[in-house]
């Protein structure tokens, strides 16, 4: 069997019905400082601004990203997941990102930050 039909064999996620999705708190950030992780090669620290709120994020998407090409960029997060230590930092939230695997998984993947596409307030609400 190829590589391409194991791939189209990959089950769906489960479907959620729209309450569980409205527990997610998608926000707009706008980065403040990015620094490359004191422990990890492919990790960045992040501090973010939520409006009026600064915290850190850890992402993983030093392999794409420059920090200084990400400082003063708006971004979306997920703003209410629980803390959790990478590597020895906390991160308080995940930024959302696309990527496409290259077919047979070999070779650079491209990883894409989501950014919204127009000017928009740190802090503002994605729905």
């Amino acid at each position: 069997m190829s590589d391409d039909a194991k791939q189209d064999e990959t089950p769906a996620p489960e479907e959620i019905g729209i309450e569980e999705f409205a527990r997610l708190d998608l926000r707009i950030a706008r980065v403040v400082r990015a620094e490359p992780h004191p422990n990890a090669d492919r990790l960045l620290k992040l501090a973010i601004d939520l409006g009026g709120e600064e915290r850190q994020i850890v992402a993983g998407i030093a392999e794409r990203y420059r920090p200084e090409d990400l400082e003063g960029r708006l971004i979306a997060v997920v703003a209410n997941l629980k803390p959790v230590k990478l590597r020895g930092e906390e991160s308080r939230g995940m930024l959302l990102a696309a990527s496409d695997a290259p077919k047979g998984g070999e070779g650079e993947r491209n990883v894409v930050v989501v950014t919204p596409m127009s000017p928009i307030d740190a802090g503002s609400v994605v729905s």
